[in-house]
């Protein structure tokens, strides 16, 4: 567990009391500023995980620390706090690099769930920074996208599901001129058709029933850097219009508003489907593709680069045993070889669950093959069928191994966390952070948490 703290930032002191106390009954530790010189003095002093930051203060503001801790320590995530009468100040923050932003007032409920947006979206960048291959061709397609990042034509990558399509995007973004803004993504298959126009274009207050504020679109929020459409197939015809029409004129219209804004962006798409077969079955513009698909790239699915498998188990298991405190692990040649006789229909993705899995649940420190939990049946060979095996979340496979060591060692924190190879306080900050989160609590659970 992340035992570092939450550094809280505002000259209020009845509002910074407020989110520490707001944090600390969820287990989140927290230190504190009372302006901005001294949140750098905190900053400086670096272990942190996350700041929040009120934007208006005195002598140095939120925005002046969010620029000088970028200097300083550009992976630190920024929450910034702010009023809606400078939520334009918000958005540009967002650009300059912050997570999010919370717009007082807020409850404690969309704090928390800030907070945790805001790590979650940090460690994805961490981890989905690192392209990890040796594989010809994907190194072929790396030296290509470092080229193509250096232009601000626009770009559309194809592959299964898991390859790794949105990693690319945040590689082609960082390394290029528009890098000093964050990548804006949106998942197209992930947002209801009723409410992907606003999300891209925005809307001003009253445009429709519950627009109760005006709100900046996607658009808008990613003018000066890049805009990563993430299954973009998945959109329907009539915003692919819309779409198309944003591209051409390079302005923008929030819903509710007959006033065109300028927008500057670069373009990324990417899908699961064959764009062209979509544009002959009518379900993808022809004139939308021929405009976004300058330089295609396709990234071709892990059964077919089975040599970076150890690389990337080796990349995996380090990067989850030091994540969650853990001894180092490593993996047999057996496991090696029965992880690369598989057929990998979830791609990398999947990979990284059964990795994950074997070193939260298994015990040794070299796993063998038994320990990868892949299930009783064999994996399918060449050209036949393949059988997906339903992995579940890291976080939940977890809770199961602490749960089951605890009741094997009869509750004994001490033993179970020398058995799990996890210190005593990692121990009770994931009990902790089970009771808080769990709304039924078995008997057992009850009694193993005092």
């Amino acid at each position: 567990m992340d035992t570092r703290p939450i550094l809280v930032v505002d000259d209020d002191e009845e509002m910074r009391k407020a989110i520490e106390e707001t944090l600390h009954r969820k287990g989140y530790a927290t230190v504190s500023a009372r302006d901005g010189k001294e949140a750098l003095l905190r900053i400086d002093e670096g272990g942190l995980r996350l700041v929040i930051t009120d934007v208006r203060m005195p002598a140095m503001d939120g925005m002046t620390v969010l620029r000088e801790a970028r200097k300083r320590c550009p992976r630190l995530p920024f929450l910034l706090v702010t009023a809606f009468g400078t939520v334009s100040e918000a958005v540009e923050a967002v650009k300059e690099g912050a997570v999010d932003y919370l717009l007082k007032p807020f409850s404690a409920d969309i704090l928390l769930d800030k907070v945790r947006a805001a790590q979650s979206e940090a460690s994805s960048q961490k981890q989905d920074r690192e392209l990890v291959t040796q594989d010809p061709k994907m190194l072929e397609t790396l030296e290509m996208a470092r080229g193509v990042a250096l232009s601000d034509v626009a770009v559309v990558i194809t592959g299964e599901s898991g390859t790794g399509k949105e990693l690319l995007a945040r590689y082609i973004h960082e390394n290029s001129p528009r890098r000093a803004r964050m990548l804006v993504t949106v998942n197209c298959a992930s947002i209801p058709d009723t409410l992907l126009e606003s999300e891209l274009f925005g809307h001003e207050k009253g445009a429709f029933t519950g627009a109760s504020q005006r709100r900046l679109g996607k658009f808008e929020t990613a003018n000066e850097s890049t805009l990563l459409l993430d299954e973009i197939a998945e959109m329907r015809t009539a915003l692919q219009a819309k779409l198309l029409r944003v591209l051409q004129e390079k302005e923008v219209e929030r819903l509710g508003s007959d006033r065109p804004i300028p927008v500057d962006f670069r373009l990324i798409a990417t899908t699961n489907r064959d764009l062209q077969k979509e544009v002959s079955s009518g379900r993808f513009r022809e004139d939308l593709y021929y405009r976004i698909n300058v330089v295609p790239v396709h990234l071709p699915p892990l059964r077919e680069r089975i040599e970076d498998i150890p690389l990337l188990v080796d990349h995996f298991s380090r990067e989850v045993t030091q994540r969650l405190g853990m001894p180092a692990k490593s993996f047999s040649q057996g496991a090696l070889d029965a992880l690369q006789a598989r057929p990998w229909k979830g791609n990398v993705r999947e990979l990284k669950n059964v990795v994950e899995r074997a070193v939260v649940l298994a015990r040794p420190s070299l796993l063998e093959e038994t320990d990868l939990f892949l299930g009783d049946s064999p994996a399918p060979k060449e050209g036949g069928n393949a059988v997906s095996v339903p992995v579940r979340g890291l976080r939940a496979m977890e809770k199961e191994a602490i749960l089951e060591t605890l009741k094997q060692t009869g509750g004994n924190r001490t033993q179970t966390a020398k058995i799990l190879g996890i210190s005593v306080r990692t121990l009770r900050n994931k009990l902790k952070e089970y009771e808080d989160v769990t709304e039924e609590k078995s008997a057992g659970w009850e009694s193993l948490a005092q």
